[in-house]
């Protein structure tokens, strides 16, 4: 009986031990991080976020800057710090919203939302700007001296935060394309160049959009994944096309509501085989709607190319071998 109650408390250590070694979500846990945008460059994962340092009362966002991890093996995560804020931008005011950094022709382009001064230019408003850097990690520098999309451009939506949560991504035949938007969804063409639009700005409503625009191209088809308006708080619901501009095919929810928090925001992308979910929720100690924590777990696509239902979970994934 004694030896039985010894090996009983061990199997129990070791469950224990077990647990907690491999429980990765969330994936940083130092800092408060949100909207997630992971890219693949030379063998590993560089993920860049947003920094929430609301108090545990303030009841909105308080967001200074933008943070750059990496990792080699999806579990271990360099924090590589702020490596950007509004006040790199000279036109810009606020906080830092939902960004997305894409690699073109070596260079690295950083679309984030962030709000205009109220200026000659802009009468202020949200506004999309573009910082760039020969390295993943910086430094990075405004691009072209000025917002890349201000408030005056968008006029299909009379509230003043309608141009946040930029998404950009590379067309097989080079051509970027730029999805954003809060209450709507906007696209538009961007020169090869990446700091200039091509051509006028189109205005799309997938079922149930709300914000936070994920988009990209997998084995011939287009993807447009976002955070939804059907309820509160929102879901991850995704479109489906044969073309960059439409018509998309709703296709549903993949991702359910998560835990202490309204907001979630998807990041998605492919690393040694296999496919990754990135997005946020409150489960940190002290978490909520405005001190977010990135999470990640694995994604699977049917024969169709229709997404599965995304499985949310405590112990994310496992580490890749290299």
């Amino acid at each position: 009986m004694k030896r039985i109650t010894k090996h009983y408390l061990a199997t129990l250590l070791l469950v224990f031990v077990a647990t907690n070694l491999f429980s990765q979500n969330p994936i940083i846990s130092h800092i408060y991080t949100a909207d997630p945008s992971p890219i693949v460059y030379n063998n590993t994962v560089y993920l860049y976020t947003g920094h929430d340092t609301a108090s545990v009362d303030d009841t909105n966002y308080k967001m200074p800057d933008w943070h750059v991890f990496s990792s080699k093996d999806m579990v271990t995560w360099k924090d590589h710090g702020a490596l950007l804020s509004p006040k790199t931008f000279s036109w810009a005011t606020g906080d830092a919203y939902a960004a997305q950094c894409i690699e073109s022709n070596g260079k690295f382009y950083w679309f984030v939302s962030t709000f205009h001064k109220s200026d000659s230019v802009s009468k202020g408003g949200a506004a999309i700007g573009v910082a760039v850097s020969d390295s993943p990690t910086g430094p990075f520098k405004d691009a072209i001296g000025k917002a890349l999309i201000i408030n005056e451009m968008t006029i299909d939506k009379k509230h003043a935060w309608d141009d946040i949560d930029p998404t950009v991504f590379m067309d097989d035949d080079g051509t970027p394309y730029m999805y954003w938007g809060n209450g709507s969804c906007k696209y538009v063409k961007l020169k090869k160049n990446m700091i200039e639009t091509d051509g006028p700005i189109t205005v799309i409503n997938p079922k149930n959009f709300i914000e936070g625009p994920w988009a990209y191209k997998r084995n011939g088809l287009y993807y447009l994944v976002y955070a939804s308006a059907g309820t509160k708080p929102e879901m991850i619901e995704y479109c489906t096309s044969t073309s960059p501009t439409g018509p998309w095919n709703y296709q549903g929810i993949i991702q359910e509501n998560v835990p202490n928090s309204f907001t979630t925001h998807p990041g998605i992308v492919d690393f040694k085989g296999k496919s990754y979910f990135f997005y946020h929720n409150g489960s940190l100690p002290q978490g909520g709607s405005y001190r977010r924590s990135i999470c990640v777990d694995y994604m699977y696509y049917n024969p169709d190319g229709t997404i599965q239902k995304i499985v949310q979970t405590t112990q994310g994934v496992a580490p890749v071998t290299q």
